[in-house]
């Protein structure tokens, strides 16, 4: 168990089985004035008795740290989080915006009842809540949410929902306008012990950037990282990124904006206003060489190298204002087991904090062997 936030580890109790039956020989000794030999049936109880008391001393150890939030986890997490009125976010159903196209344009407004459900015909469905077609109006745009919650309603592009499940005569079509995104599962331990740790920023209006930070966060666990900045007086700004270096869409972005903007937490005086990262995309073209030593295990060093450069993506991607770093990538790609590595693109470029990095293409050369 390692303690969050680069704090240092700490132990409240000592472990280890062999230390604890040389303290108690000690002790012993001490005491008797006896050293017991190693067939002694006396050396032979304590050492019966040593693996309870390690055990133990586990457990002393371990309900100790779940008091501390650098260790906390579960439900001893919830109850940290209970001291600063801090929730565990629930789980979370993925939206998306529906376009109705009607048959023709009503001559009267239409009220239409919830239940509504579309699909891509991968048995992931997407319910519409009851809405009114105005009067005169061929198209109407919906927000549909995921029948289920969690990750599995998110990432369809634009136009893959496109078939209702129950066909209505005076729909022509529908179709997803924005990317589904906003699905998670229940927020994790550590993403929850940070908002326990940002929780102080909230106990003021969010008049300072942590505070808008903490509140944003809490629109959903998908998001990642924010920037809050003021680019003229009286105007707050806030970039939400999300998971995996995701943009946010529509349906996040006004959800941040719900929060943020609420009387009970902006300034009287804030204009709040919340958008999408800009994307700063780059290239990645790399080539590598594997040790002759290690020809053997060359292709295992192949897939290490391949997922080296997937982790240097996301690591990359998942932060706003990180500059793009190809020294970073070739650490990763030694790190996996290769050689030597050179990379042409990307090269190193500076990312201003409301903008993000993005890759785009990718070009993953295996050099062959090479001698020392």
């Amino acid at each position: 168990m390692t303690a969050r936030f680069n704090l240092p580890d700490v132990n409240f109790a000592e472990k280890s089985a062999a230390q604890i039956e040389a303290d108690i020989l000690s002790r012993y000794a001490l005491a008797t004035g006896q050293q017991l030999a190693a067939a002694d049936p006396r050396r032979l109880f304590i050492q019966s008795i040593v693996p309870i008391i390690a055990q133990q001393r586990v457990l002393i150890d371990f309900s100790a740290k779940q008091n501390l939030l650098g260790y906390s986890a579960g439900d001893f997490l919830n109850h940290l989080g209970a001291f600063s009125d801090t929730e565990r976010l629930n789980p979370d159903a993925a939206v998306t915006t529906m376009r109705l196209t009607l048959t023709e344009a009503l001559s009267q407004a239409k009220a239409v009842e919830a239940g509504i459900l579309a699909t891509t015909g991968d048995n992931v469905f997407f319910a519409l809540p009851a809405f009114t077609v105005p009067l005169g109006q061929s198209t109407a745009d919906i927000e549909a949410t995921c029948t289920v919650t969690g990750p599995i309603g998110n990432g369809y592009l634009v136009g893959q929902i496109n078939k209702l499940v129950k066909p209505l005569a005076w729909v022509a079509s529908i179709e997803n306008i924005t990317e589904s995104a906003g699905g998670a599962d229940i927020e994790s331990d550590d993403p929850y012990a940070e908002r326990i740790r940002e929780a102080p920023e909230s106990f003021s209006v969010a008049g300072p950037g942590g505070a808008y930070q903490y509140w944003a966060k809490t629109a959903s666990q998908t998001i990642i990282d924010v920037l809050v900045w003021s680019p003229s007086e009286g105007v707050v700004e806030i970039r939400p990124l999300l998971v995996g270096g995701e943009i946010p869409g529509t349906e996040i972005l006004d959800a941040v904006f719900a929060v943020c903007s609420d009387k009970k937490v902006r300034p009287l005086t804030d204009n709040v206003q919340v958008l999408a990262p800009e994307l700063v995309t780059y290239d990645i073209a790399l080539t590598y060489w594997i040790n002759t030593a290690d020809s053997s295990i060359s292709t295992s060093i192949q897939t290490k190298v391949t997922q080296a450069v997937e982790d240097y993506k996301l690591w990359q991607n998942s932060k706003l204002g990180r500059a793009i770093d190809p020294s970073e990538l070739i650490t990763r790609v030694k790190n996996a087991g290769a050689k030597r590595a050179a990379a042409t693109l990307p090269v190193y470029q500076s990312v201003e904090s409301y903008q993000v990095a993005s890759d785009n293409m990718e070009t993953v050369t295996y050099g062959g062997l090479e001698d020392d």
